[in-house]
């Protein structure tokens, strides 16, 4: 018979290895938000405050935090209207169809997302494949400043993280019974009322799992935002790094972490608790 405690000692492997890759450098990083820094004599080892005190009343940190909490609204909305029904559609063909767009689909993710973000500088660039097509067809008279801008940013995470949308969404059909979809069609529904009453409400959780993992990316992503974005658009992840490697301030650039962590855990949790209690008194 087996000990109660069997379980325990076989998870205890997993559990140490979370605890040392996972837990201890948030620890770590945590405890050196606490320091202060002085740019003569370096980290100063103590307990204080001053960092986060200065993150949450700058202005400077509070413009970064704006801008990177707006890129990662934008970029989740725009994959949940690009990837469900682009789910829906991968899910309604037919093999070898089926197989083959879904590893088109999931193709970027098998190429380094630096390597697909300076794709796209080379296609953004003034004298890029882009601003040359929408000059010579006269859409444009100048070319469009896509490079170190927001909207570049948000165009290259939509293209690496869609995929993310895609597959929680068609993971979510896998549950679709299709003899719902022809019951009611059968009673005189039609293909729109179908896909509203009876086809969203059954994804729905796949949508806001998705919208979960492409906000959470979106907020800490770094390539990209550091080579599309630049000096001049500097999201959170591109400041910690600037106060890690460039001021050397690691006290402050930990302290820009762990709120970036706290902020993204509070808009994870609520935005879940909401959407259930909405899904719960609409479908419930």
């Amino acid at each position: 018979m087996a000990s109660p405690r069997t379980p325990y000692w076989l998870s205890a492997p997993a559990v140490a290895l979370f605890v040392a890759v996972f837990l201890m450098p948030l620890l770590m990083t945590a405890l050196l938000s606490f320091y202060s820094f002085d740019f003569y004599q370096g980290i100063q080892p103590g307990f204080s405050l001053e960092n986060y005190l200065e993150v949450l009343r700058d202005d400077y940190f509070h413009e970064i935090f704006l801008r990177t909490y707006g890129i990662s609204l934008a970029v989740t909305l725009i994959c949940v209207v690009i990837g469900t029904p682009e789910a829906y559609i991968l899910n309604r063909m037919r093999n070898p169809w089926k197989s083959l767009f879904l590893l088109v689909v999931i193709g970027p993710l098998l190429i380094s997302v630096v390597v697909r973000t300076l794709g796209w500088a080379l296609l953004f660039g003034r004298e890029g494949p882009i601003n040359q097509l929408l000059t010579g067809v006269g859409l444009v008279e100048r070319p469009l400043r896509l490079m170190f801008s927001t909207g570049g940013v948000v165009i290259a995470l939509v293209h690496v993280l869609v995929p993310f949308m895609v597959l929680s969404v068609w993971a979510a059909l896998q549950k679709l019974d299709p003899a719902t979809e022809r019951a009611g069609l059968s009673l005189g529904a039609s293909e729109f009322t179908v896909l509203r009453r009876i086809v969203l409400p059954q994804i729905m959780p796949g949508v806001l799992s998705g919208s979960l993992i492409v906000f959470a990316l979106t907020a800490s992503a770094f390539a990209t935002p550091s080579i599309l974005g630049g000096r001049r658009l500097k999201v959170v992840a591109t400041t910690v790094y600037d106060e890690y490697l460039n001021t050397l301030n690691w006290p402050l650039g930990a302290a820009i972490a762990v709120v970036l962590l706290i902020a993204n855990a509070l808009v994870i949790v609520s935005y879940n608790r909401f959407i259930e209690r909405r899904y719960a008194q609409v479908f419930g």
